[in-house]
């Protein structure tokens, strides 16, 4: 029970990761608020965990509301009176309207940054106070790949998660003196509805030059992923403080050929 006392509100969390997460902190003990913006995913999840006899509760929220960022939190912290994990795992990519700068729509521009960055900033604005206040804890922010490397045709996507590692290091030398440990996940090639959407639905994706350019030859789960974000939920890792880290089979470091 590696989360057990602690309170964790996950954003996406309705599938991929985000549940995967959920599911796993409810094991470990955490009680989890679950966001998403996806009612018939969000209540799947909570009800999941409840079966399995785990504390969740869900809120519908669209994160690049300021209005429904707060009464997430408010509902949170009125349901189990404390705040100790955030997790924003919650972003969109939008395939084939996404693309470079030149081409790429402001309609598009905009709805990816409000989501990705303005959601991942107000989740932090309003999360974080909680957190403080609680005593400490632990904010885990989720890059991707297109953040440490360039990937051409997802100019927006691609600032969005850039952004998300600066603002994880910021956010780490800002509020560790409060007892607030800041860190991000980098996930590439994780087998994700968002994956698909992204890559393995698009006819132009090479499969077999993907995998042999990953060295471990294979996707990650959504599991393993959660595994890490539960490591850095829990106090075993209370030393680390504004690390990037990749999940990644190691496609990020491999030589393009």
């Amino acid at each position: 029970m590696r989360l057990a006392e602690k309170v964790a509100l996950i954003t996406g969390a309705g599938r991929g990761i985000g549940r995967s997460a959920a599911e796993l902190f409810a094991r470990e003990g955490a009680r989890v608020v679950l966001v998403d913006v996806r009612e018939d995913l969000g209540f799947e999840t909570e009800r999941a965990i409840r079966d399995a006899g785990g504390e969740a509760t869900f809120v519908r929220v669209d994160i690049s509301s300021a209005k429904e960022v707060q009464a997430a939190f408010r509902i949170g912290l009125e349901t189990y009176g404390a705040l100790h994990v955030l997790y924003n795992n919650a972003a969109v990519f939008l395939g084939e309207d996404d693309g470079p700068v030149t081409i790429v729509s402001e309609k598009v521009w905009d709805r990816v940054i409000s989501i990705n960055l303005r959601g991942l900033f107000l989740c932090c604005k309003y999360g974080i106070p909680p957190i403080v206040e609680s005593g400490g804890g632990s904010v885990i922010n989720t890059s991707s790949s297109a953040g440490v490397m360039g990937i051409p045709g997802c100019d927006a996507y691609t600032a969005t998660k850039g952004a998300a590692i600066a603002l994880t290091r910021s956010m780490a030398v800002e509020f560790g003196p409060q007892k607030v440990r800041v860190n991000c996940i980098v996930p590439a090639g994780i087998d994700t509805e968002m994956l698909r959407e992204s890559s393995l639905d698009n006819p132009d994706f090479d499969e077999a030059y993907f995998l042999k350019r990953t060295p471990m030859q294979r996707y990650g789960t959504p599991e393993e992923v959660a595994r890490l974000a539960l490591f850095l939920a829990s106090d075993e890792s209370s030393y680390l403080n504004g690390a990037v880290i990749r999940a990644d089979g190691g496609i990020t470091i491999t030589p393009i050929s």
